[in-house]
């Protein structure tokens, strides 16, 4: 797809990467883009405009962070970085973005609070049942494409892992499935054209598909009161948690998060990989040679490249000065992870994908801070699991067409890709 300028500058010549058309280009115009904006320093950046008939007013626009040293002194600021007025651009209630967003949309102590109860879920034993689902799932994926015809590698292989893990981490039966991949579309997609509602009403369908999710995990929850299940839900559920319960709003929201930042998260990261290894034939020889000393190298690095959270907005809760810019009180600031990762002045040739890398101080699960991603352990084994099965497998299975880009300025998303053996 091209960009034309009207679409991806400021009117002062600036490229905007808050506007979704920027993303859909080719990947040397993106890195060339945001190169210039890491030369500039936070930069502030107007928001699109929204229709005149939308609640949700047309923001005030952000400052971007784009260098690593930025994203991390921001990261590791959170009394003065703010996530409690949400973690994307758009201007809504603080309820609307919690119940989206679950506690990455808290500061402490009510972060600290609902992070701590849900990590009790995250005993060993429950992660070694995870893992042992992990090896099951992959090894069920590959058994449908050895057959060597072409697939769509996203919604076949890289989506159907993390969906099947989530849902049955939180006890979300087989058969709602599609239903929840449906919705999770929908949260993070809504501004690709392939998702937007005909009708253009995107705060209409970002409501409905969230209260779907919500309703039916609704209804998990309540199935599992009283029950001995393994699953998160019933060890959370039941639980004796005095002061701490959770509700089920509180257990809905979460479960949002986890479907939609975890399920997309490691769907973008195994999809990008095996682009990235297409592409890169010598690292992927390297990493066959020995994949279980590689693997850990290998997937840090393609989280580091694909950062498939492009960036997370932080709101200023006093005047702060960073690189020379004076920002005030109450400004929106994205830390944008996907440029943070490809400083220079950290990593050495970073547009190389280079399995061996090391150190990879990258922040492709978020900076240093409290808000560091919960669920990286599991994303990484997903990773490393995946790509062991296909070259076990199916070694020669490769990205025969080009990526179908997801249209967002939050998700570094592949949309479909074919790939065949």
């Amino acid at each position: 797809m091209t960009a034309t300028d009207s679409e991806i500058l400021t009117s002062d010549g600036v490229p905007n990467l808050i506007r979704p058309a920027f993303w859909v280009r080719d990947a040397a115009a993106i890195d060339a883009d945001l190169a210039v904006l890491r030369e500039l320093g936070p930069v502030h950046l107007p928001e699109p405009e929204m229709p005149p008939e939308s609640i949700v007013p047309t923001g005030a626009g952000a400052f971007a962070l784009t260098s690593h040293a930025h994203v991390m002194e921001a990261s590791a600021n959170p009394k003065v970085f703010s996530s409690a007025s949400g973690i994307v651009l758009l201007e809504a209630p603080q309820e609307f973005n919690e119940f989206f967003s679950s506690m990455i949309a808290m500061d402490d102590p009510r972060h600290a609070r609902l992070r701590r109860i849900v990590s009790r879920g995250f005993t060993p034993r429950m992660l070694q049942r995870l893992d042992e689902t992990v090896s099951q799932v992959a090894k069920a994926i590959v058994d449908r494409i050895e057959d060597g015809g072409p697939i769509d590698f996203v919604v076949d292989v890289a989506a159907a892992l993390p969906l099947k893990i989530v849902c049955d981490l939180m006890g979300i039966p087989e058969s709602n499935y599609e239903f929840v991949f449906d919705r999770t579309n929908i949260i993070l997609g809504v501004s690709d054209p392939e998702y937007t509602p005909e009708d253009g009403d995107i705060l209409t369908a970002l409501l409905t598909a969230g209260s779907d999710l919500a309703g039916l995990m609704g209804e998990v929850v309540e199935s599992k009161r009283g029950g001995d299940g393994t699953d998160l839900t019933s060890q959370l559920v039941n639980a004796e948690l005095a002061d701490d319960e959770l509700t089920t709003a509180d257990l809905a929201s979460f479960f949002i998060l986890l479907v939609v930042a975890g399920n997309e998260t490691t769907r973008n990261g195994i999809s990008w990989g095996m682009k990235y290894l297409t592409d890169n034939p010598d690292q992927r020889q390297i990493w066959q040679a020995d994949f279980d000393a590689v693997a850990p190298t290998a997937v840090e690095e393609i989280v580091r490249l694909a950062s498939p959270v492009t960036y997370m907005r932080r709101t200023l809760l006093t005047d702060y000065s960073m690189g020379g810019v004076d920002m005030k009180e109450g400004d929106k600031v994205m830390l944008t992870y996907l440029a943070a990762n490809r400083d220079p002045a950290v990593f050495d040739d970073p547009l190389r994908f280079d399995v061996l890398r090391n150190p990879n101080p990258h922040v492709g699960f978020g900076g240093r801070g409290p808000h560091f991603c919960l669920g990286a352990h599991l994303a990484r084994n997903e990773m490393t699991v995946m790509f062991r099965e296909i070259f076990n497998r199916v070694p020669n299975l490769h990205v025969s067409g080009d990526p179908q880009l997801l249209e967002s300025n939050f998700i570094h998303g592949i949309k479909h890709m074919e790939a065949r053996v």
